[in-house]
């Protein structure tokens, strides 16, 4: 089992690079994200993950280790492949996806390449017991996600509803308001709450 590669960036493709490591070429297979962190010419540390079917041996790699678990965790969903993996890796980042499956923001696993209405609805719903815990790495995202839960109305999910209405994406949205929040506090009225998310939305 290969897990890394350290070796100099030989060529690169639409969705792949070699990497040189003591004059052998390795064919690495990469989202688009890592793709712009592995300029040809440069040396680099590339984690791997090998992937061994009945005819064919293909090399994965990432940029960092967060990457690489999250395409595990992402093909540990029912209808997501390598190919599906790599778009939703190549289309938001490790954060970003996260926040996605935290708050159950299917449009914005949609948003990738291959992803449908009901693969990315399977996707957030999967995963979202399997991510690690966002109240320790966030509280203010833990809060927002809570808020959105249940089913009572209140400033958190006011103000996550007017910013969606004005055309943000629900995670985008909310992390705002959890940023927000961690400067003003937590009971903070809704015209209040919205009116400092959107200068964090301005300033991102």
């Amino acid at each position: 089992m290969i897990g890394k590669l350290k070796g100099r960036i030989d060529s690169a493709g639409v969705d792949w690079v070699i990497v040189d490591v003591g004059g052998v070429g390795y064919h690495v297979f990469c989202s688009a994200k890592t793709l712009a962190a592995l300029p040809p010419g440069e040396f680099a540390e590339v984690h791997t993950e090998m992937l061994v079917s009945q005819d064919l041996i293909r090399l994965i790699g990432f940029a960092t280790l967060h990457e690489r678990e999250w395409f595990r965790l992402l093909l540990s969903v029912q209808g997501v492949g390598t190919k599906v993996a790599l778009a939703i890796l190549s289309t938001l980042s490790a954060s970003e996806i996260g926040n996605a499956i935290a708050l159950q923001d299917k449009a914005m696993i949609g948003r990738a390449n291959g992803v449908g209405k009901k693969l990315a609805e399977r996707i957030v719903l999967e995963l979202k017991d399997k991510v690690p815990s966002f109240a320790s790495s966030d509280p203010g995202l833990a809060r927002v996600a809570a808020d959105l839960d249940s089913p009572k109305s209140s400033a958190v999910s006011d103000t996550i509803s007017a910013l969606v209405n004005l055309g943000y994406g629900q995670a985008q949205a909310s992390v705002a308001v959890a940023s927000a929040m961690r400067k003003l506090g937590d009971d903070q009225p809704a015209e209040k709450l919205i009116r400092a998310a959107l200068r964090e939305l301005a300033v991102s």
